[in-house]
């Protein structure tokens, strides 16, 4: 693990920041939201005025030509993204999380060096492909392995799912490190565009994050050895991809959450302008859900600062705890499960406005999403994890 600047910009310059994407969130993305989650269709769009500003690269160091924020304000921003569309805001988590790998692991190798200058300088979309057919959804194995001839590399993988595969361009991809290397000796290969062919297996005709677009491959890939990331992936998983996405994802979940609740305070503030004397339940539980919507961004703001705090002291004793795994592991489950909580809690407040497609408090796309944050790592894989790691731990 690298040591890192995790003092991120100053709050002035980041606020204006956070002004810009909000623009970008209320004049781009929220009118293209509904078609995007309709049309199952890449929210180009609001990715292209990401890119405008220079957010491909929000992540990677100043030095190498990217914005050199923290941790915590890159989940602001998935935060923010995710009150005007989910989609995009995953499409953002995914792609930082990408870059987390690579700045966490590859800053004193000049290639990943390099490649960073170039992805901020091009606003180059990454995307991953972890995931295989046959292994079950399990990150720390693979059938597919690296294939070594001199300097140069070939690999096959049967991804069922790469998030907005065919519209990247680099794929972060993980496999074994050689034919004959046990399933969990992996390492993380980057790929550019020009280095692989994809041959689509499966659709993406989904519930929720439609416009994520996180069809089904067979990668056909080819390189120069110098594309692996030196640090095993092991490592790769518990330092930088575990924990920044479980609160990138949080984060974004956390945005979804936000606009739902702020849609059901619209709906009660213009009913009690259009009959002041109605009853006061809506009020109630208007009450009750905000004070939910608290606990999670609590949880994931506080979850975000530890990891900076670790990142920044470099201290992979922290990262590879006992307490920190679970803690992390418990971010996910619990957003997860308050996502939907609180987006059906103010879907019960807004009644049927809520539930109809056609009115401006509509919440449909928001419940949909909700259902989804569950099933990525699935939850019950998470919990048996944190089982396992209960039991084995001794002390407090």
């Amino acid at each position: 693990m690298e040591h890192l600047d995790q003092t991120g910009i100053e709050q002035p310059a980041f606020d204006k920041l956070l002004q810009e994407v909000q623009k970008i969130g209320e004049e781009v993305m929220r009118p293209n939201a509904a078609d995007v989650d309709a049309k199952a269709r890449f929210p180009r769009e609001s990715m292209d005025a990401l890119k405008k500003l220079g957010l491909m690269g929000a992540y990677i160091p100043q030095d190498l030509g990217g914005m050199g924020l923290n941790i915590s304000q890159v989940g602001r921003l998935c935060e923010t993204l995710g009150q005007y569309c989910g989609s995009t805001a995953m499409i953002f988590a995914m792609h930082q999380i990408q870059v987390a790998c690579a700045t966490h692991h590859g800053l004193t190798n000049n290639h990943f060096r390099d490649y960073l200058k170039q992805v901020a300088a091009g606003q180059r979309l990454l995307a991953s492909a972890t995931t295989e057919m046959g292994i079950g959804g399990d990150l720390r194995s693979s059938i597919c392995a690296v294939e070594v001839e001199g300097d140069t590399f070939t690999l096959t993988k049967n991804a069922p799912v790469i998030s907005y595969g065919s519209e990247a361009d680099d794929l972060f991809i993980t496999s074994r490190r050689s034919p004959d290397a046990p399933a969990n000796d992996q390492v993380h290969v980057v790929l550019r565009k020009t280095d692989y062919e994809l041959e689509p297996t499966m659709s993406w005709d989904t519930m929720g994050f439609r416009g994520t677009c996180s069809e089904g491959f067979i990668v056909k890939a080819h390189g120069n050895i110098n594309q692996i990331i030196p640090t095993p992936f092991a490592e790769v998983l518990s330092h930088s991809m575990h924990p920044t996405a479980h609160i990138l994802w949080g984060s974004l979940w956390l945005g979804i959450a936000t606009d739902s609740v702020n849609m059901a305070r619209a709906f009660v503030r213009d009913m009690m302008k259009k009959n002041p004397n109605a009853p006061q339940t809506a009020s109630l539980r208007l009450a009750e859900v905000h004070s939910i919507l608290q606990e999670m961004r609590n949880n994931v703001h506080g979850c975000a600062l530890q990891y900076q705090q670790l990142l920044s002291e470099n201290n992979t004793d922290g990262l590879d705890s006992f307490s920190f795994s679970v803690k992390i592991n418990n971010l996910k489950i619990s957003c997860s499960t308050l996502i939907i909580e609180i987006v059906s809690r103010s879907l019960l407040i807004c009644g049927i406005a809520g539930y109809r497609n056609d009115t401006k408090y509509s919440l449909s796309r928001h419940l949909r999403d909700a259902y989804g944050a569950s099933l990525m790592v699935n939850n019950d894989r998470i919990m048996n994890h944190n089982a396992t790691l209960l039991h084995m731990h001794r002390g407090d």
